[in-house]
């Protein structure tokens, strides 16, 4: 059986969002070669965005990167002035 390379990396965009790329033990697809992608706010998972509600696995790399793409595109995240005083 082939082993793949592990792959780990997190992407930023100007609105706010951004994205978690993974290849490990772990990640749907990783036994074939394929990718797992998570949509990230905040640094942390989302899972209320249009694109997905979940993370989405067995993804080739030109998959990965329209969806990255569709998330760059995101509608901007504004943060609430209450929320600014609170932290």
């Amino acid at each position: 059986m082939t082993k793949y390379a592990d792959f780990d990396k997190k992407y930023s965009f100007s609105n706010g969002y951004g994205a978690s790329v993974v290849r490990n033990e772990m990640s749907y697809g990783n036994k074939a070669g394929l990718f797992e992608l998570a949509v990230l706010k905040d640094d942390k998972l989302c899972y209320d965005t249009p694109i997905t509600g979940n993370v989405i696995g067995w993804l080739y790399w030109n998959e990965v990167e329209s969806y990255l793409e569709e998330i760059s595109h995101l509608p901007k995240i504004l943060v609430d002035k209450d929320q600014l005083m609170m932290a």
